[in-house]
């Protein structure tokens, strides 16, 4: 069934590295000595009182690490480009870190510096394996897919959660943004990002997706069914499309890299990473591991997938069968876990199952482990030890096969594709729905309803489920609506009350007004830019009202007769 997908695989784990001509340039990176501690840089950011202040706070620290940190680097490398040694310089942040490409005697010079830890080349690798796509018909205007249905999507959309006012990261290769289900569903990047993203690929604005994996992804999460088929699991999610492989799926960690960043610096909720790089050396897991600490710091979650080659496990056996960065701790460390507990970041596994629930004979199995890596050095294996039992991987799994989504080359077509890269926009859609109801979530908190809300199949959490099936509806009805941090002396008037038609409120600076039944469930949210805004179409009965502004939050009680 992965016949394509295994032969990346294969002629990837058999490419081995030849030498460098003496006057060639290649891509290297320079890891610097100094980075960021992920303890300390997670601890100072929990001071923050919400979650815009927490992400500024970390995006703004790191960033002053690294120009701080590269001044002197920087300098030297601007002397050896002028000199003809170096060229494409690329700073970077989410890690203290330089791409460029450069001679063999610039290499030389620049790994004698103190100031770097490594230098290491950047290498074109399979990150985005081929995925047969097979045509699936248009839906008759009323159509759900079965993978929405299997974890009880409607039952949530009928509480009024649908992703509202989240937004999506999907880094992969690229989203049609053309495609008619994804109209009004795409950030909006002003001038400067015309076409609601980036490509890391070719460095430019323009994250057209030529391959088909990047428009399946989208279409899991928000695909709006406009076409006949409702294929997305939050259809009022907004996406950002970051693409960071080419069309054929290739790239190296400096693209995804890069991505990770932009998410990050232009307000990103979740990101969605259906991509995994199989047996990456040290150097490349642990920069990749690092963005991920500092993502998990600046309070933001990743849905990644766990990898495809589980038939590999003769060439590729636990505890490395699970592609990086899906191999990376998660936010929330499960009981079953507690045995041989290390660090976390900011990833939730995602594996997949069919719909009996059953493991695809494809997904990746756990565990993983870090003791490779020296700069970490936690979660050590050992087959059959009862406490090295490596990191669990996955944490959650979610339909994989045979999933119905956006086809990239027919803007109202549709498509059938299989792998762990099709379950992960499906748990990634959850959050966004889990965030559609508040948006205060931590990474943790959000791993950990994940987790429990599971539909448990398996005793413990297991190298195969994970601890479970994804339940879409159990995790929202987990997430306390009421979290918001109230502010006392905000201003805020809702006149008249009681009415027997409309609300006006007025309040400066609002941002966002949604409106609860008596027993906490959303009935509507309102996108407000002003001082005023006017609420009607209640039918009789008592209601709150939260309203959300620059300033903070407050709730009014109402009454309509």
């Amino acid at each position: 069934m992965k016949e394509r997908s295994l032969l990346f695989v294969l002629l990837m784990l058999c490419f081995s590295l030849v030498g460098h001509a003496e006057n060639e340039k290649n891509k290297i990176v320079i890891f610097l000595t100094e980075q960021s501690d992920p303890t300390t840089l997670l601890r100072e950011a929990e001071l923050f009182a919400n979650q815009q202040e927490r992400r500024q706070f970390v995006v703004e620290t790191l960033k002053r690490q690294a120009e701080t940190a590269q001044y002197e680097l920087l300098g030297l490398l601007n002397e050896m480009e002028h000199n003809g040694m170096v060229a494409d310089i690329r700073p970077l942040w989410i890690v203290n870190a330089v791409s460029c490409l450069a001679d063999p005697t610039a290499i030389r010079d620049l790994e004698q510096r103190r100031d770097v830890l490594s230098v290491s080349y950047c290498e074109q690798a399979q990150w985005i394996f081929e995925n047969e796509a097979t045509y699936a018909p248009r839906g008759d205007g009323r159509e759900i897919t079965q993978n929405l249905l299997q974890v009880n999507a409607p039952q949530v959309w009928e509480q009024g959660y649908t992703g509202q006012g989240v937004l999506v990261a999907i880094i992969d290769t690229g989203i049609n943004y053309d495609h008619a289900d994804l109209a009004g569903r795409l950030w909006d990047g002003g001038t400067e990002f015309p076409h609601h993203g980036y490509d890391f690929s070719d460095n430019d604005n323009d994250p057209m997706d030529s391959h088909g994996h990047g428009t399946h992804v989208a279409g899991t999460v928000c695909g709006t069914g406009i076409y006949g088929t409702q294929t997305g699991i939050a259809p009022s999610a907004t996406v950002m499309a970051l693409k960071a492989f080419n069309d054929q799926g290739e790239g190296d960690e400096t693209q995804w890299i890069a991505a990770m960043q932009f998410a990050l610096e232009h307000g990103a909720d979740v990101i969605n990473m259906s991509l995994g790089r199989p047996q990456p050396n040290a150097a490349q897991k642990r920069m990749m591991r690092q963005s991920c600490d500092n993502t998990l710091a600046a309070g933001v979650v990743a849905s990644v997938c766990a990898g495809n080659i589980r038939q590999m496990q003769f060439m590729v056996p636990p505890p490395y069968n699970i592609y990086t960065p899906g191999d990376c701790p998660p936010p929330y460390l499960h009981e079953d876990q507690m045995v041989n507990a290390g660090g976390t970041s900011c990833v939730i596994c995602v594996g997949a199952v069919n719909y009996d629930d059953n493991i695809a004979p494809f997904s990746s199995e756990g565990p993983s482990q870090w003791v490779d890596v020296p700069e970490y050095g936690d979660y050590p294996y050992t087959a059959g030890s009862a406490t090295e039992i490596g990191l669990i991987r996955p944490d959650i799994c979610a339909p994989g096969v045979q999933i119905k989504s956006l086809d990239c080359n027919n803007i109202n077509g549709y498509t059938l594709m299989d792998g762990t890269s099709m379950a992960t926009p499906l748990v990634t859609g959850t959050i966004a729905l889990m965030l559609s109801k508040n948006r205060e979530l931590t990474p943790a908190q959000i791993d950990q309803i994940l987790e429990n809300t599971a539909v448990k199949l398996s005793e413990h959490k297991s190298n195969d489920f994970g601890s479970g099936r994804l339940d879409a509806l159990a995790a929202v009805n987990a997430v306390d609506y009421d979290a918001l941090t109230e502010t006392a002396h905000l201003q805020a008037l809702v006149y008249p009350n009681p009415s027997a038609d409309n609300f006006t409120v007025v309040c400066e600076g609002m941002t966002r007004i949604e409106v609860f039944t008596i027993d906490g469930k959303l009935l509507k949210t309102i996108e407000v830019n002003g001082s005023q805004c006017r609420i009607d179409g209640l039918g009789s009965g008592v209601y709150f009202v939260r309203i959300v502004s620059e300033k903070g939050v407050t709730t009014n009680r109402i009454v309509k007769y």
